[in-house]
C-alpha cells in the first residue's frame, strides 16, 4: 500500500473527459485506487521536538467514524490522554502518526482499519472494518 495521488484536469467537471493519456501510458483502471493505511496532515509550523521511543506522549484528541459519528475524546472529558511511544498501547495508526508530529502540532490522521482496529472493531464502539479519524494534538512530552 503507498500513497495513491490523482490529477484533475481543469474544468467544471462536466462534459469533456479531459485530453487523452500521453503516449505509452496504460488506461485509467476502473477500480479506485488503495486507501493509504495512514495519512496525517500536520498544522503548521512544525517544530524540532519529535517524540522517541520511551517517552511519554500527552494529547488531546477526538476520535471520529468516518460518517463523523464521535466516538471518543479527552477534550470533552478535559483531562489529557498519555502514551509511551514504541510500546504499543495504542493502535498502529496513532504510534506511526504521532511519530511524525512535533512538540505543538495538531494534526488530523485518517486510519484504515489495518492500522486501527481491523476486522473485530472494539465491541459496542467501533464497528469491525472501520476506517477512523482522528483530530490530535501533541502537546509535550514527559
Amino acid at each position: 500500500m503507498g500513497v495513491h495521488v490523482e490529477t484533475i484536469a481543469p474544468g467544471d467537471g462536466e462534459g469533456s473527459p479531459g485530453p487523452p493519456p500521453p503516449a505509452g501510458c496504460p488506461p485509467a483502471s476502473p477500480h479506485p485506487p488503495p486507501v493509504p493505511p495512514l495519512t496525517v496532515s500536520l498544522s503548521l509550523p512544525a517544530g524540532r521536538t519529535f517524540p522517541k521511543r520511551g517517552q511519554t506522549c500527552v494529547v488531546h484528541y477526538t476520535g471520529m467514524l468516518e460518517d463523523g459519528k464521535k466516538f471518543d475524546s479527552s477534550r470533552d472529558r478535559n483531562k489529557p490522554f498519555k502514551f509511551v511511544m514504541g510500546k504499543q498501547e495504542v493502535i498502529r495508526g496513532w504510534e506511526e502518526g504521532v511519530a511524525q508530529m512535533s512538540v505543538g502540532q495538531r494534526a488530523k490522521m485518517i486510519i484504515s482499519p489495518d492500522y486501527a482496529y481491523g476486522s473485530t472493531g472494539h465491541p459496542g464502539i467501533i464497528p469491525p472494518n472501520a476506517t477512523l479519524i482522528f483530530d490530535v494534538e501533541l502537546m509535550k512530552l514527559e
